[in-house]
């Protein structure tokens, strides 16, 4: 299955996303092949910094699209695209050849905006003769306090997006997050019993519920 990681926002976190659940399927030793093909290439870095460190598993990933993802893939059961408008063109083409597209959203008004062209653009790049892709939204970056309203209702304005699937699992703002990521680790192995790796766990279950993870 092809998964594309995909935001009109700059730092929704969609390497740190695409980076996890490459790690996460790895480690269930589920076939997968990344493609960072955002010209920042951080995903790119991050699998660099794993290397030299020499943790284990390593996915591989590689900086340029192909033609057609199909085509060249045949080994990877699941396939991870990380890709920016920094690359629209690239965007648009992995747009037309997903099985899904997972959006991660932080709570605030400007960034459920954003969702919202990025839907309308994902409408106008989908052939009249082409099967859709699925469209994941979720809320990344959520409030640690549950006194603090704003993700909550960001989860609402969402859940009336039209066509799409809103999941209830959450990625909360966290340090572990960007410190695992630096580090070349997931933030399940930084800190495996940490409340980060427990959430990120339950979000990876949810996209991909027939996974031996």
């Amino acid at each position: 299955m092809i998964t594309l990681i995909g935001s009109l926002k700059g730092g929704s976190g969609k390497s740190t996303v695409t980076f996890n659940l490459g790690i996460w399927l790895a480690r269930a030793d589920t076939p997968v092949m990344l493609y960072d093909i955002d010209p920042q290439s951080t995903l790119t870095d991050a699998l660099d910094v794993r290397r030299e460190e020499k943790f284990s598993p390593l996915p591989k990933v590689h900086g340029r699209y192909p033609k057609n993802s199909r085509n060249g893939s045949e080994a990877a059961e699941e396939v991870l695209i990380d890709v920016g408008t920094a690359n629209m063109q690239g965007m648009k083409k992995a747009i037309a050849q997903a099985d899904r597209i997972v959006v991660p959203v932080a709570p605030s008004q400007a960034d459920i905006w954003s969702a919202q062209r990025f839907l309308y653009m994902i409408a106008g790049t989908i052939e009249h003769n082409q099967k859709p892709p699925e469209i994941i939204v979720f809320l990344n970056r959520a409030d640690t306090n549950p006194a603090v309203r704003e993700s909550d209702q960001a989860s609402e304005a969402l859940s009336s997006l039209p066509g799409i699937r809103l999941l209830k699992s959450r990625l909360c703002l966290r340090t572990a997050y960007r410190r695992s990521f630096s580090e070349g680790l997931a933030v399940f192995e930084l800190e495996p019993n940490g409340r980060a790796a427990e959430e990120f766990q339950e979000f990876a279950r949810a996209l991909y519920p027939g996974s031996r993870a």
